[in-house]
């Protein structure tokens, strides 16, 4: 007969530390609320050695529902394995801890109906503000921590719909200056590659002003193997180029989105395939002089983000060897480790300071700030590497 397990013990209660302290509960409460002025040393003493004794450790969450404040948090975040997502956490954390808060932290691994369980679950914890950095969450499911509710800081990118605070990068500009980049180093044809961006604004920013630059330097076209694109469009001739030539043999610069739905593999193998088969007709670039003034029929591939960036470069990598960026450039929003390790230009986010901001303006609503919904947009920073010098 197995013996019974020892039972655990039992917690202090604030009524043990009164009858303890040979005082009513009503001093021990003005103590662990600070309110020492009302209390005589004396009794001051009593109450700290029988919280000693007892090891007393007050409820803060029952505490903090009592006073209608419990400086709890909720972070609703789409993908933790994405480093972006943990360096914004780090920030965030950072400013949790600076400014006595304390995040909930709710990952919803991509999948949309888990973002409205969590945003359900953070609800009814009462927590005093949500930072939202979601997939596809809608604004009907945050409207109960938007608006007149729970006040919520969006991250990265808007819902629509919704009015709240947002903070994240500056996309469009962080996608006309890696578009610029590439044209500047005398790239002829590029293809910005971007996940489903039906429901993420950010995307579809990045991928506007990719468009824009490209519509107002040569043509450009969308494509739907590999996910969902949009129509095409095409313009004969150059306009507004400066600095190196940006004209492929057919007198103009070309520019592609291609949409690449990482959660389908086979829809990924179709794109990469689509890839493989415009870098072949550019020709192979080893055959080129190592003098050559231009990367003039060498493709460049803008990925919209590291899990995009990193599909690439592992497919580029086994399709060609060691050698692959002889074949093809590319270049990144997002600047994970392994860029800097394999040459690959980026455009960094400042991440720990949206995480950080985020907080703080989280915080300024909860405090009672009443301005209008504030957009924080930051810039991001080209890297440049060998990927894409010429």
């Amino acid at each position: 007969m197995n013996p019974m397990p020892p039972a655990t013990p039992r917690r202090a209660t604030i009524t043990d530390v009164a009858r303890e302290a040979g005082t009513g509960k009503t001093s021990i409460s003005r103590y662990l609320n600070g309110e020492m002025s009302a209390l005589s040393p004396e009794l001051r003493a009593r109450i700290e050695a029988a919280i000693e004794r007892l090891d007393y450790q007050p409820n803060q969450m029952a505490r903090g529902l009592k006073r209608g404040r419990n400086r709890l948090i909720g972070m609703l975040l789409a993908d933790l394995t994405n480093p972006y997502t943990v360096e914004v956490l780090q920030g965030a954390e950072a400013a949790c801890h600076a400014l006595g808060l304390m995040p909930l932290i709710c990952h919803a691994a991509n999948e949309v109906e888990m973002e409205r369980r969590y945003l359900q679950l953070l609800t009814t914890y009462r927590v005093e503000g949500v930072i939202v950095n979601a997939l596809g969450v809608r604004e009907e499911t945050l409207r109960p921590v938007g608006g007149g509710g729970i006040p919520a800081v969006l991250v990265d990118r808007s819902v629509e719909g919704l009015v709240a605070d947002m903070v994240g990068l500056d996309n469009r500009a962080a996608a006309e200056l890696g578009t610029r980049h590439l044209l500047d180093n005398g790239f002829d044809e590029i293809w910005f590659v971007v996940q489903p961006f039906e429901q993420v604004s950010s995307r579809q920013l990045r991928e506007a002003a990719f468009r824009e630059v490209m519509r107002a330097q040569g043509e450009w076209s969308a494509s739907a193997v590999g996910g969902r694109g949009e129509g095409g469009w095409g313009a004969s001739g150059v306009s507004g180029v400066s600095g190196p030539s940006r004209a492929g043999a057919n007198g103009r610069v070309r520019g592609h989105t291609l949409v690449l739905d990482l959660a389908d593999s086979a829809a990924v193998q179709r794109g990469l395939a689509e890839l493989d088969r415009a870098i072949d007709a550019a020709g192979d670039a080893s055959n080129a002089p190592t003098n050559a003034p231009t990367n003039a029929g060498r493709i460049a591939l803008f990925a919209a983000n590291a899990p995009v960036a990193l599909c690439l470069a592992l497919h580029l990598k086994a399709r060609y060897g060691a050698a692959w960026q002889s074949r093809v450039a590319l270049l990144s929003i997002d600047d994970p480790d392994w860029a800097e390790l394999t040459g690959v230009t980026t455009i960094r986010q400042p991440t720990y300071e949206i995480g950080y901001r985020a907080v703080e303006f989280l915080h300024e609503r909860i405090e009672g700030v009443q301005t209008s919904a504030r957009d924080c947009l930051l810039p991001g920073e080209l890297i440049v590497r060998a990927s894409t010098l010429r």
